[in-house]
């Protein structure tokens, strides 16, 4: 369908606010709470300025044999085409214990036809949050609640296990029996071990990136065959600093981009992880990707802005996952098939969308 979407600019500036990662924490002071009204005002104002894209939005018919497709955290593709899902799904919801993580493959347009799930009863699958492909077709999964990152060959092999699921004898003893309390919400991280991650992307090389996330408030670099290398950030909004990186992306020029969600900005790092620039004016960005002319950026409202990958400059963006029932959560992750192409998952409507664009 062609979207051309006109809402009041009291309802956008309430799905601003109603979805930025702060308000949804709990509000905070009043000064807190005017402060980023004024910035929704802000980007508002901004928006009224951009051209809006022309775009077609459709829900894939995603159907599994005796099961009910849940939240849609992670979205990738591989070469083939087929559509993988990291979806919060399942019998459980406890994050130590229980699971809500299951990853479905499914195979290319336009059935999308059901082909398998992988890694079932994994250890690691505990509260999804991503999954991507990498140039030789292993498939990863970022899980936020073991903080665990796994690698897959393409026939569903195991090959890496980054980081370690917090054990639930040592979680029960220490805060139920001992009545200990967790003094630091935002820790500095520690290298072999990850904080409620959030997305992987790669170099050229086979290195890789993941942001570090939820918990620790960094991006580290990981060698091919598993080193830790490096990693920069602290919890915070000054240089080199995030709050919730939410995304991460490369491109084929040297670039890392993390999706800085709580800091309304995008940071651009080199390969080597030094800070080269910040991108701003999307919003709170949940996800960043590339393609060779455009740089995407979603937000939790539904709103996806696109760049000029090589001027930086904001070309214009779109609304979209309205009319379903929900108003916040709407894009959790995206992934580019194309210039023109873009894939959606979301966290509060159960399902996963083509997005793409007219011009």
């Amino acid at each position: 369908m062609f979207m051309t979407l006109r809402k009041p600019a009291t309802l956008v500036a309430l799905l601003l606010l109603g979805t930025s990662p702060l308000y949804a924490q709990g509000g905070g002071t009043p000064e807190a709470r005017a402060a980023r009204a004024a910035e929704a005002q802000k980007q508002l104002a901004l928006e009224a300025s951009l051209p809006k894209l022309e775009f077609t939005e459709q829900v894939l018919p995603l159907r599994i044999p005796d099961h009910t497709l849940g939240e849609t955290e992670g979205v990738s593709m591989n070469a083939a085409g087929h559509l993988f899902v990291y979806s919060r799904t399942g019998k459980g919801g406890s994050a130590r214990g229980g699971t809500a993580a299951e990853l479905y493959e499914f195979g290319p347009a336009p059935d999308y036809k059901f082909v398998k799930q992988w890694l079932p009863d994994q250890y690691g699958a505990s509260f999804a949050h991503s999954v991507r492909v990498d140039k030789d077709q292993n498939v990863w999964i970022v899980d936020e609640g073991s903080g665990m990152v796994i690698e897959s060959k393409p026939n569903g092999d195991l090959v890496k296990e980054l980081g370690r699921k917090p054990e639930a004898i040592d979680y029960l003893e220490s805060y139920l029996e001992r009545g200990e309390k967790v003094t630091e919400r935002h820790p500095v991280g520690t290298m072999g071990t990850f904080n409620r991650p959030t997305d992987i992307a790669w170099a050229p090389n086979g290195d890789f990136f993941v942001s570090d996330g939820y918990g620790n408030s960094r991006a580290v670099k990981i060698a091919k065959d598993g080193t830790w290398l490096k990693a920069v950030g602290t919890y915070g909004s000054g240089p080199q600093q995030f709050n919730t990186p939410h995304g991460i992306a490369t491109d084929g020029d040297g670039n890392v981009y993390v999706a800085d969600r709580g800091n309304n900005r995008i940071q651009v790092y080199d390969y080597d992880l030094n800070h080269k620039e910040d991108i701003t004016g999307m919003g709170a960005p949940w996800s960043v990707q590339t393609t060779p002319k455009y740089i995407y950026s979603g937000d939790g409202t539904g709103k996806i802005y696109r760049y000029d990958r090589a001027t930086r400059k904001e070309l214009g963006w779109i609304q979209t996952g309205l009319g379903q029932g929900q108003t916040g959560c709407l894009i959790h992750e995206l992934h580019a098939v194309s210039d023109m192409v873009l894939i959606r998952g979301a966290c509060s409507e159960w399902n996963v969308e083509k997005i793409t664009f007219r011009n």
